[in-house]
């Protein structure tokens, strides 16, 4: 007996065909003796729009308010899948966020979970109740609904995978596991059978779309093995395990590319200390996420350029940020730049293989593709390049670290 999480997703319960689909994987998994906590988000496009009758009530609206309007939708699908779970002899009841309940911050719109009583539920599992709950949402310190933010249902199912110490979280997307690169553009593209946490959550920063950010980091923090693998098929999926769960690794596990950037250039501003902190604190205090960053000399005496990518929708306010410390820094100009894209190779295998820098700026120069700015960590080396280029430099980099499907 296995107690395991399943998280469905918008995708999966877009429909009652589909909620009826996903009620028959759980009770699948319950004859097979397994303990089940299902964890759903919303029917497709309903959060959207939800989040668009409470911007047409008020522009200006309570956060609070906008919270109980929005979590709605996750309840309706919690109901339908007990409801249906029922219908097919199978012992299920929905939960709420605060019915569990899940404490969180008091930050509306983007709580944080803080502890998870999961003591009530623990009974339930125990006489073979499978328990339904609405993900994305908990209880903060004011007794009010609140939600979690960008892929809160993630974070909901690796948030009691932990605290229930499950088996396993199966987070079940619109895909089948995670690849090798985006196979929308690399045809060849390679289905993982396992990547680690660190691996993962690189690409997941860098513009892969199948797990949010936040569940991985929960994810690595308590060691809750994850699967990825999609509600459509019978298919396994990619596990997202330690290190150590993988025998061998290749040196590249995967490329990711991220399209949201822009460029901006300082340009002959005073080489002199404290000139970083003059530009990127008031950057900070404006909540710009400031990414890739490079100083080079400038093309005057004493002077240096200084070149960083920021979201592209911060790209105009980032701009009017620097303009306004224009006689602090006394630069000659700001250029900006939102034509790029941010290409990464990842692989905890860099640690033990050499030059994969160097094979990546080689396979890019073969093909004329001019980096303009360059980022690295342990595990993964980041490039940027003009947008125009990216199919080409994700087609020629999948080939050159040989991942190509046989």
């Amino acid at each position: 007996m296995a107690r395991i999480v399943k998280k469905f997703g918008g995708t999966s319960v877009a429909d009652m065909e589909r909620i009826r689909a996903v009620a028959a994987r759980v009770k699948k998994a319950v004859d097979q003796g397994d303990q089940v906590v299902v964890v759903v988000s919303a029917m497709s496009g309903v959060t959207n729009q939800l989040v668009g009758y409470v911007t047409e009530a008020s522009s200006l609206y309570d956060a609070r308010e906008y919270d109980a309007v929005v979590a709605s939708g996750e309840q309706v699908t919690a109901g339908l899948t007990a409801i249906t779970l029922q219908e097919m002899g199978v012992d299920a009841r929905s939960w709420l966020g605060w019915q569990v309940p899940v404490h969180t911050t008091d930050a509306h719109g983007s709580a944080r979970i803080e502890e998870i009583d999961t003591k009530l539920l623990e009974e339930r599992l125990n006489i073979g109740q499978v328990a339904v709950i609405a993900g994305f949402q908990g209880i903060g310190p004011d007794n009010r609904i609140t939600t979690l933010g960008r892929g809160g249902s993630d974070t909901t199912a690796v948030a009691f995978a932990a605290a229930l110490k499950a088996d396993r979280c199966d987070i079940y997307t619109d895909v089948d596991g995670v690849y090798t690169t985006d196979p929308r553009i690399v045809t060849s593209a390679a289905k993982l059978d396992a990547i680690t946490y660190e691996e993962m959550l690189e690409m997941a920063s860098l513009g892969a779309k199948v797990l949010q950010t936040r569940s991985v980091e929960l994810a690595m923090r308590y060691r809750v093995p994850l699967q990825v693998l999609t509600s459509f098929e019978d298919l396994p999926g990619t596990m997202v395990v330690d290190e150590e769960d993988i025998v061998e690794q290749a040196e590249i596990s995967g490329i990711a590319y991220s399209s949201d950037e822009a460029k901006i250039t300082v340009e002959q501003v005073a080489d002199r200390p404290g000139v970083s902190a003059a530009i990127f604190g008031p950057l900070a205090d404006a909540n710009i996420n400031v990414d890739m960053i490079v100083q080079n000399v400038g093309a005057a005496d004493n002077t240096t350029d200084v070149t960083f990518t920021v979201p592209r929708a911060d790209m105009e306010r980032s701009v009017a940020v620097i303009e306004g410390l224009a006689d602090e820094l006394k630069y000659k100009s700001v250029a900006s730049n939102d034509k790029v894209v941010k290409v990464s190779v990842i692989g905890v295998g860099m640690r033990s293989h050499a030059g994969i820098a160097a094979k990546m700026f080689a396979t890019l120069a073969e093909k004329g593709i001019n980096i303009q700015v360059i980022s690295t960590s342990e595990i993964k080396v980041s490039v940027l390049i003009a947008d125009e280029y990216t199919e080409l430099a994700l087609r020629a980099l999948h080939t050159a670290y040989q991942l190509d499907a046989a």
